[in-house]
């Protein structure tokens, strides 16, 4: 039986505006102007552009410098080490197609995958060896407007690749948990490689589970977290939290005590946060990328404009 994401109201509505958004975007890497050549040297706040999709650099410093811009188009973007990964949609393509580019330290394409779906979510993992991503899918449902996720993996060092992680096995209240709608989606790993946190949907409800990548196996925390990103120190997740229809909150989840802090930003982030450090972190909301206290103290500072999918170099 397919499966299809448990979405209501403002959410399909989201959904589908992002989807449209993306599809009427151009990222033809080959057919740029001059452009500055990118590294991913330490201390860097990189992002996209909103009005080009390009993406650009500047001193985490000093966020207000003008950046430099690469030829590089991505929809999603992220960096680890010396690993960094492009979500591309193919321009035209309908179904919607990805390019998944995974890049060197000089954002040079080291390999490519194209999967079918739109551009989500993606990240690298803290030591350089993974990169990951959510695409939205079509064709899950007997519905004509359902939506389902793809969360995948591929692993630098070896050159496999992880369509899907559906297969997961995943225990809810102590029992291995069996449903047709589930999907993954936000992965996040830590420093080691190997435990990792992912929101599993299934039923109208959303779970963070903590995932063993060795043994593939998983298991529910809690419920209601989103978009999960694993801090440095690997005892926090930053997540964002329903709290209505189409509405999210940023909030802190200390791991061994699964005591939640709500942090001072206020307004509705549909992101998967980012830690800049143990302390802060940040996101991308209103084109702009912003930062905040993790401990739920202060307020939002705006870092950079026409920016999103922001990333820091270690």
């Amino acid at each position: 039986m397919k499966k299809v994401l448990l979405a209501v109201g403002g959410t399909v509505l989201l959904i589908v505006a992002a989807v449209a958004f993306t599809l009427g975007s151009r990222h033809d890497n080959a057919e740029v102007g001059p452009a500055a050549q990118l590294t991913l040297a330490p201390g860097q706040l990189l992002y996209r552009t909103v009005s080009t999709g390009r993406i650009a650099s500047v001193p985490m410093s000093n966020p207000a410098a003008t950046p430099q811009v690469s030829g590089l188009r991505c929809d999603r973007f992220a960096v680890a080490k010396h690993t960094a990964v492009c979500l591309a949609v193919q321009p035209g393509t309908l179904p919607a197609v990805t390019d998944v580019l995974v890049l060197d330290d000089h954002l040079a394409i080291k390999h490519k995958e194209s999967l079918p779906g739109t551009a989500s979510r993606a990240r690298v993992s803290p030591d350089g060896k993974l990169v990951y991503w959510t695409l939205f899918v079509t064709g899950d449902s007997y519905a004509a407007t359902g939506f389902s996720t793809r969360a995948g993996l591929y692993e630098v060092d070896t050159g496999r690749l992880v369509k899907t992680i559906e297969e997961l096995a995943v225990q809810v209240d102590g029992r291995r948990y069996f449903a047709s709608d589930v999907n993954f989606w936000g992965i996040t790993f830590a420093p080691d490689g190997n435990r990792f946190y992912v929101t599993l949907a299934s039923l109208g409800k959303t779970y963070l589970v903590e995932g063993d990548y060795a043994d593939y196996h998983g298991k529910a925390l809690r419920e209601n977290v989103e978009c999960p990103s694993l801090s440095p120190d690997g005892t926090r997740v930053a997540f964002k939290k329903k709290v209505s229809d189409g509405v999210w909150r940023l909030s802190v989840l200390d791991l061994a005590t699964l005591k939640e802090i709500p942090l001072a930003e206020t307004r509705s982030v549909d992101d998967q946060a980012l830690w800049s450090d143990d302390h802060t972190v940040i996101y991308g909301l209103d084109n702009a990328v912003w930062s905040v206290p993790a401990d739920g103290s202060g307020s939002p500072r705006k870092l950079t404009g026409d920016a999103a999918s922001p990333a820091v170099t270690g």
